[in-house]
C-alpha cells in the first residue's frame, strides 16, 4: 500500500464520499485536514492531492486555505466545488457569488477533451451544490465544460492542476466514479493495488511489528467489527490474542451465547465470557440522557477491562473495531467537521487503562471491513450482519433502562428482523431496528382498554453510515410485523415506522 491519494477536508459533507469512491477505484486514499503542513504532505508522498467541497467563501477573512506550497508539488490536483474556487483564486482567477445559485442536478457540457473525461459522454447530468462561481479562469488554465450557469471544469496542462465545480464523488454524478478512476489511474498513474487482500498483508505485518510478543486483549462485541478485527489480528498474533466477550444485558435476543459458540466452533478463537448484566443495569438506573448512557457504557467496560487484563501478565494492548465513521463523527482531528455525538469506542479507553491501543480497522469504511472479513473466511451469513452499536440496546430503550423495557423490546426486534429476514428483505438493508419509546397509548384489546408502550420500527439503506435513506418497507411487510408485535410481545399496543432520513436525523435514535 505505498501509492496513495490524499484528499484534503475544507469541510464539506461529501469529503468522506470522495475517499470511499477513490479506494472503489483500487487506489487507497486518506483524508487530512486542509491545513496539513506540506513537510507532513512530503512525507506521505502522495501520487495526487484532491481538495474538497466545503461551506465557505474563498473571498471570506477566516475561510479555510491549504498550504500554497502544495501547487509547486508537482503531483496532480484535483479541486472540487470549492477547491476549484481555491486554484481559481489562487492563481489570480476571479470567484464572486453567483447570480443564481446552483443546487441539485445540472446538465454539464464538455467543451475539451482531455484524460480526466476519458469515456465520459459529450453531455451528463452532474450534482451541483454551490453559490460562489468561477467568474474569470486564471491564466495558463483553460475551460473543459460548463454547466448552464457556471464555469463547471477547468485546467492547467502543464501542472496538470484541474477543478470540478461539481461533486464527481456523489453518486447523483452519473459519470462521476469514472472521473474519479481517470485522475488517480490515468492523471496520478496510480496502481490498483488497494483490496482486502492487500489490507490484510500490509496489517498483518503491521500488527506483528506493533505488537511483538506483548499479549494483546480484544473487547469482541459479537458485531462485524470486533469480529473481523478478532479473525485479522487471530491471523498475525494467534494465542497472544485474548477475546473477551461481555454480556452487558443490553443484547439482542441470544446473541452472546451465538458468539461465544461461533469463535469456539467456526474460529476455533479461544474467548472469556464474562457476566455482567447486574452491574450495567444498575449502574444505569433512573439515567435517561443518552451521552450518560454512553459514558457510564464506556466506563463500565473500562474497569472491567481492567480488571481482566491485570490476569494477562504481558497483556500490555488493547484492540478496538473503531472504524472511519466512527473517528470522524467524534472528532474534528481530520478536518473542520462538527461532533455529533460520542462513540464509546472512540477515545478514553488508552488514557485510563494500563494498555496501548490498537485499531487495525481504523482508517476502513464499513463496506470494506466487510470485504476484508470475507476474504478472512468468515461466513458470509455474519458478514452481512446488520451493524449493532456498542452501547447495545440503552440507546434503542428511550429513557430509563431496566431488564423489563430490555425484554419488550429484544422480543420485538427479533419479530421485525425475522420478517425482514422472510421477505428476503434483509440484505438491501444497511440496519434495521427496533426502539422502545418511554410512551404509552391508549388501545384496544378484545373488550379490554390497554395503556401500553409504542414500539418505533427503523430500517435506513446506506453505503457506508454517513448518510441514509429510510427503506420503503412493503405495507404488507409492516402489517404483518405490526401485528405479531403487538399480539405477541407483552407491553406493546403501538407499533410506528420512522421515515427520517440520515441527515437530518441519525440512524440510531439516541
Amino acid at each position: 500500500m505505498n501509492e496513495k491519494i490524499l484528499v484534503l477536508d475544507f469541510g464539506s459533507q461529501y469529503t468522506q464520499l470522495i475517499a470511499r469512491k477513490i479506494r472503489e477505484c483500487g487506489v487507497f486514499a486518506e483524508i487530512h485536514p486542509f491545513n496539513i503542513s506540506i513537510d507532513e504532505i512530503k512525507k506521505l508522498s502522495p501520487k495526487g492531492i484532491v481538495l474538497s467541497g466545503g461551506p465557505s467563501s474563498v473571498y471570506d477573512d477566516n475561510s479555510p486555505h491549504p498550504d500554497k506550497n502544495i501547487f509547486e508539488l508537482n503531483i496532480p490536483i484535483l479541486g472540487i466545488c470549492y477547491g476549484l474556487q481555491l486554484i481559481t483564486n489562487y492563481f489570480g482567477g476571479k470567484v464572486d457569488k453567483a447570480a443564481k445559485r446552483e443546487y441539485g442536478r445540472a446538465k454539464f457540457k464538455i467543451f475539451k477533451r482531455v484524460p480526466l473525461f476519458d469515456e465520459i459522454p459529450e453531455e451528463s447530468t452532474v450534482w451541483m451544490s454551490h453559490s460562489d462561481r468561477v467568474e474569470e479562469i486564471p491564466k495558463g488554465f483553460e475551460i473543459l465544460g460548463t454547466t448552464e450557469n457556471s464555469i463547471s471544469a477547468i485546467y492547467n496542462k502543464e501542472k496538470e492542476i484541474y477543478g470540478l465545480q461539481f461533486h464527481p464523488e456523489v453518486h447523483h454524478t452519473e459519470f462521476g466514479k469514472k472521473i474519479l478512476e481517470n485522475f488517480v489511474r490515468k492523471i496520478c498513474r496510480c496502481e490498483e493495488n488497494w483490496n482486502a487482500k492487500s489490507f490484510i498483508e500490509t496489517q498483518v505485518e503491521t500488527i506483528k511489528n506493533k505488537v511483538g510478543n506483548e499479549e494483546v486483549i480484544l473487547a469482541l462485541s459479537g458485531g462485524v467489527d470486533s469480529t473481523v478485527c478478532a479473525v485479522l489480528m487471530h491471523k498475525a498474533i494467534g494465542e497472544q490474542l485474548h477475546c473477551i466477550h461481555i454480556d452487558t444485558g443490553l443484547m439482542r435476543l441470544n446473541e452472546s451465547q451465538q458468539v461465544v459458540s461461533l469463535f469456539k466452533q467456526h474460529f476455533h478463537i479461544p474467548i472469556k465470557l464474562i457476566e455482567a448484566e447486574e452491574i450495567f443495569l444498575t449502574r444505569l438506573k433512573n439515567i435517561t440522557d443518552p451521552e450518560a448512557k454512553r459514558k457510564i457504557i464506556g466506563q463500565t467496560f473500562i474497569e472491567l477491562f481492567e480488571q481482566e487484563a491485570s490476569k494477562f501478565k504481558n497483556a500490555k494492548w488493547l484492540v478496538q473495531g473503531t472504524l472511519y465513521p466512527d473517528v470522524i463523527e467524534s472528532t474534528t482531528v481530520k478536518g473542520p467537521s462538527a461532533t455529533i455525538k460520542s462513540h464509546h469506542n472512540v477515545g478514553g479507553l488508552p488514557e485510563k487503562m494500563n494498555l496501548k491501543i490498537i485499531e487495525p480497522l481504523r482508517e476502513l469504511f464499513k463496506d470494506e471491513v466487510r470485504k476484508v472479513g470475507l476474504e478472512l473466511g468468515v461466513p458470509n451469513w455474519f458478514i452481512e450482519r446488520h451493524p449493532f452499536p456498542g452501547p447495545g440496546l440503552a440507546i434503542r430503550v428511550i429513557g430509563e433502562v431496566n431488564k423489563e423495557r430490555l425484554e419488550i423490546l429484544r422480543k420485538a426486534d427479533a419479530i421485525f428482523i425475522e420478517e425482514i429476514q422472510k421477505a428476503n428483505l434483509y440484505n438491501e438493508i444497511w440496519q434495521a431496528f427496533a426502539v422502545l419509546l418511554p410512551v404509552k397509548t391508549v388501545g384496544v384489546m378484545g373488550d379490554e382498554r390497554t395503556y401500553e408502550n409504542v414500539c418505533a420500527l427503523r430500517a435506513v439503506s446506506s453505503i457506508d453510515g454517513m448518510t441514509a435513506d429510510w427503506f420503503k418497507i412493503p405495507y404488507e411487510i409492516l402489517d404483518r410485523t405490526a401485528n405479531r408485535i403487538i399480539n405477541e410481545v407483552i407491553g406493546i399496543n403501538r407499533v410506528v415506522y420512522d421515515i427520517t432520513s440520515k441527515p437530518p436525523g441519525t440512524i440510531e435514535w439516541e
